[in-house]
C-alpha cells in the first residue's frame, strides 16, 4: 500500500509565517493528526508527504516526530495532480495508494480504513460528503444511472452543476499503476490553469473502470482549513466530540463546551472536571477524581478519589490515590505526591517525591527533595536546592514537623520525628527527635519612632 499525504501549500488566509499543516488543532499539528491516522490502518507503510512552501520547516517537523516518512518536493504549485505526480517516483506500482491532505486534519482511521478496503477490491473510490452548503467545493457529476462519471470543481462549474449537494472531499484510493498512467494524461483546461486530480475521474469512467464513493462518519472529518477562523472552529467541533466521548464513558463534565484537550485524556468512570480545565499530553486519570475549575493537567496521572482543586498547575507529575492538591497549587516535572498527600495553596513541588499523608498546606517551595510519611510542612517552608551551580537534595524523614518560615538549606537531611522551630534556617543535619531551631536572641528595645518632618 502507498499513502500520498498533500501539504505543500502555503495558506495564504492563515497569515502566518507557519506552513498551514503545522498549525495545530487539539494540541497536535494537522499533519501529525493526519500521520496518526494513517499508522493506525497502515503501520509498517512509509508515507510519502509532497511538501513545498515552508519545506524546510515541514522537513524539520517530520524528522523529528516522524522519521519514518519519505517526502517528495512540489517547487512550484500547480494543483493538486502535479502534487500527486511529485510523489509518483515514491509509490510501489503493486497495490493501492490512498491520497490524502495534510490540512483536512481530523480523517478517522475508520474512514480511512473503509478506503482502504474499497480500494482493494478493486476499482477507484472517492471520499464524498453530502453538504446542505456546498460552496468551495468540488462537486460530484453522476449519471443518470447514479454512476460518478467525473467531478467538476466550482470555478469551472455550470448554474444547474453548482445546485449538486454531494461535494469531493479531494480523499481517493485507486490502484498505484492506474493512478500513475492517468496522472500522465492530466492536463490543465481549466479556469486556474492546473492539473486536477479530480480530473482522474473522468478518465477511470471512460476506461469503465468502476467508481465508487463512500462517506466519512462525521462531518468534520472532512473539513479542510485555509483560514484561522476554520481553525478555530474545526478545534471546537473537534473538542466537542471528545467531550461527547468523555460523557458517554461515565465521566461528569460541568460543561461540555468549556474543556480543551489537546493530547490524549484517559479517564476513568466518576470523574468530574469542572469548567475551564486544559489537558495536555498524556494524562491519566482514576476512577472519583474531582477536578476543580481552571486546572491545567500536562503528562501526569491522577490516583483514585484524588481531588484537585481550583486554578492548579501539574505537569510531568503522578499523583496518589485519595490527595488533595491546591487550589493554586504546582507540581512540576519530577513531583510525586503518595496517596493522601497535602499539597495547598500556593505551594510549587519539583523533581520531589512526598510520602504518605504528609501536608504542605500554605506557601511554600519544595525543590530536589524526598519527604517521607506523615510529615508537615509550614507555611513559607523553602528547600533551598541552587547553590547559583548545580542543585542539591533535601531529605525529609518520616514524621518530621517543620516548622513555618524555614529554610532547609540543601545538602541536608532533618532526622525521623525531627521538628524544625519557626524561622530555622537549617544549614547542618537535624537529628531525629530532637527540636532543632535556628534564630537570633529575641530583644526589646527603647527607642522613639521617625517622626515626619513638616516642611
Amino acid at each position: 500500500m502507498n499513502i500520498v499525504i498533500l501539504a505543500a501549500g502555503q495558506g495564504k488566509r492563515m497569515k502566518s509565517s507557519l506552513p498551514k499543516v503545522l498549525h495545530r488543532i487539539g494540541g497536535k499539528s494537522m499533519l501529525g493528526h493526519v500521520l496518526d491516522g494513517v499508522t493506525q490502518i497502515a503501520p509498517t507503510t512509509q508515507p510519502c508527504i509532497v511538501i513545498g512552501h515552508g519545506a524546510e520547516q515541514v522537513q524539520s517537523y517530520l524528522s523529528k516526530d516522524f522519521p519514518n516518512v519519505q517526502t517528495a518536493i512540489q517547487a512550484e504549485q500547480k494543483g493538486t495532480g502535479h502534487a500527486v505526480l511529485q510523489a509518483s517516483p515514491f509509490l510501489t506500482n503493486a497495490g493501492t495508494t490512498i491520497v490524502l491532505y495534510g490540512d483536512v486534519p481530523l480523517i478517522q482511521a475508520d474512514t480511512l480504513q473503509q478506503l482502504k478496503q474499497l480500494a482493494e477490491d478493486g476499482g477507484l473510490v472517492v471520499l464524498t460528503q453530502w453538504m446542505d452548503n456546498p460552496t468551495g467545493y468540488g462537486r460530484i457529476v453522476r449519471n443518470v444511472n447514479g454512476e460518478v462519471v467525473g467531478i467538476v470543481e466550482e470555478k469551472d462549474a455550470s448554474i444547474s452543476q453548482k445546485e449538486i449537494k454531494e461535494i469531493n472531499t479531494g480523499m481517493l484510493a485507486c490502484n498505484t499503476a492506474d493512478l500513475k498512467r492517468w496522472l500522465g494524461l492530466l492536463q490543465p483546461n481549466n479556469a486556474q490553469g492546473e492539473y486536477y486530480l479530480t480530473d482522474i475521474i473522468a478518465l477511470a469512467a471512460q476506461e469503465s473502470v468502476p467508481i465508487r464513493t463512500t462517506q466519512a462518519t462525521f462531518g468534520w472529518e472532512v473539513q479542510g482549513v485555509n483560514s484561522r477562523s476554520q481553525l478555530a472552529a474545526l478545534e471546537r467541533e473537534y473538542q466537542s466530540f471528545l467531550a461527547s466521548n468523555l460523557l458517554e464513558s461515565g465521566v461528569t463534565l460541568a460543561d461540555p463546551a468549556r474543556i480543551d484537550i489537546r493530547g490524549t485524556l484517559n479517564c476513568a468512570s466518576d470523574v468530574y472536571i469542572d469548567v475551564g480545565c486544559v489537558f495536555e499530553g498524556d494524562v491519566q486519570i482514576a476512577s472519583g477524581v474531582k477536578i476543580g475549575p481552571y486546572c491545567v493537567v500536562k503528562n501526569a496521572s491522577i490516583g483514585q478519589d484524588t481531588q484537585i482543586h481550583a486554578f492548579s498547575h501539574i505537569e510531568d507529575a503522578q499523583v496518589g490515590t485519595s490527595a488533595v492538591i491546591g487550589p493554586y497549587a504546582r507540581l512540576r516535572p519530577g513531583a510525586q505526591i503518595a496517596d493522601q498527600a497535602h499539597i495547598g495553596n500556593f505551594v510549587e513541588v519539583k523533581n520531589a517525591q512526598i510520602g504518605l499523608g504528609s501536608k504542605a498546606n500554605h506557601l511554600s517551595y519544595i525543590g530536589d527533595a524526598i519527604v517521607g510519611a506523615g510529615v508537615n510542612i509550614g507555611a513559607g517552608t523553602i528547600t533551598c536546592n541552587y547553590d547559583g551551580v548545580n542543585k542539591h537534595q533535601t531529605i525529609i524523614e518520616d514524621g518530621a514537623f517543620i516548622g513555618s518560615d524555614s529554610q532547609l538549606v540543601a545538602p541536608v537531611r532533618v532526622g525521623k520525628g525531627a521538628t524544625l522551630g519557626a524561622g530555622t534556617t537549617l544549614t547542618k543535619d537535624a537529628p531525629p527527635d530532637q527540636l532543632t531551631v535556628s534564630r537570633a536572641k529575641q530583644v526589646s528595645l527603647t527607642w522613639k519612632r521617625p517622626e515626619k518632618i513638616k516642611k
